[in-house]
């Protein structure tokens, strides 16, 4: 299955809660959706997520399903390891 990175901008600083992302995780499973981790940035405004997903269809489906944004959604297959070496993700 492939891999999205999405970058989220709250308006306001997100306090994440271990409620509201089971939350989040139920609306994915409707549509085959997985999310396998996010970073936050310093001021709480914006997310960077890794999501496995069918496609980006999907992932604007489940973002609109849990009332989350979704502004810039990627496709990636590899990842740049410090050492200047490609390698697949999963």
């Amino acid at each position: 299955m492939p891999y999205f990175v999405i970058e989220r901008n709250y308006a306001e600083e997100l306090l994440p809660t271990p409620e509201a992302a089971a939350g989040v995780n139920l609306v994915n499973e409707d549509v085959d959706v997985r999310w396998l981790f996010s970073f936050l940035s310093v001021d709480g405004r914006r997310t960077y997520c890794l999501y496995e997903a069918p496609s980006i269809e999907a992932i604007r489906i489940a973002a609109h399903r849990a009332g989350l944004p979704a502004d810039v959604i990627t496709e990636v297959d590899r990842r740049i390891l410090p050492t200047g070496t490609l390698e697949p993700i999963g």
